[in-house]
């Protein structure tokens, strides 16, 4: 019953404009996100879109006051688990700098997924006077009413993640059970194929040497310095992006890892248990 009349009052202001009132102006930060980098190379993608819709919305309420500030906000890439996200903090930071008076997102979600989290930035922002507003959801956190239907929303979401954590940790336990590899820093001596650790003859000549060395001489710091002088180095390894790192002298922190890893027995571990 609220919303007809609602409507009807927005329509008579639309057919009467008011004159806008510069004591009213309100500073309004677009903050956008998304989890993955996938697609941000497009001309137009999720960030854009989302920049767009916020900013309709903000010209939708410039009888209020509201204006877009120029700056941007974006997080790319970063999950909204947490807070440690570039875009998020420099927003924070002009919050409490008193530099924007409403946070405009597409959505409750792209702000946070935690509810610890979202606390501390609407603690923030309350410091400041200040609020946020999602466009596609109707919610105001000036009122308790508001907040508590954030509140809600905010633990499904929290939720929803949690869940979502547990069934990919229960994959790489089952995957790792049955001998997969799931991932991380490839030991000297293998290569990976299709989820599996393929021997490198040439680098497992130069594992079975070190672990030979290592049963003579007894001693990790003989060993490292017998490495260093024989020329022996790291498995030189090469990122996605092209980058080149290892190839470098055995370090005795990098001899003890080696020399305690189970993958040279034919075992891969997974939360202190080993299966073959």
């Amino acid at each position: 019953m609220v919303r007809p009349k609602v409507l009807r009052i927005e329509a008579q202001g639309a057919r009467h404009p008011v004159k806008h009132d510069a004591s009213k102006r309100r500073r309004c930060a677009i903050y956008t996100r998304k989890s993955t980098e996938e697609g941000l190379d497009q001309i137009f993608n999720s960030l854009d879109a989302q920049r767009e819709a916020c900013a309709a919305y903000i010209l939708s309420q410039t009888h209020e006051g509201w204006e877009a500030i120029p700056e941007l906000y974006d997080d790319g890439g970063y999950s909204g688990g947490s807070m440690d996200r570039p875009g998020l903090q420099q927003l924070l930071a002009d919050a409490e700098a008193g530099k924007i008076d409403i946070i405009v997102v597409y959505k409750v979600d792209r702000l946070t997924r935690s509810l610890a989290d979202f606390a501390r930035i609407v603690d923030i922002l309350d410091k400041k006077g200040a609020s946020f507003v999602s466009v596609t959801q109707a919610f105001n956190t000036t009122t308790s009413m508001g907040r508590l239907t954030l509140n809600v929303l905010l633990s499904f979401a929290q939720f929803e993640r949690e869940v979502t954590g547990e069934r990919i940790r229960d994959k790489i336990a089952a995957s790792k059970a049955r001998g997969m590899w799931m991932g991380g820093v490839v030991p000297l001596g293998y290569e990976v194929r299709d989820r599996k650790l393929i021997i490198v003859p040439e680098e497992a000549e130069r594992v079975r040497h070190i672990f030979a060395r290592y049963l003579e001489l007894g001693s990790v710091y003989a060993l490292q310095a017998e490495l260093v002088a024989q020329g022996i180095r790291t498995k030189a390894r090469t990122l996605k992006d092209g980058r080149a790192f290892g190839n470098t002298n055995f370090s005795r922190g990098s001899m003890y890892q080696m020399l305690a890893n189970r993958i040279y027995l034919g075992e891969i571990t997974h939360r202190g248990k080993a299966c073959p």
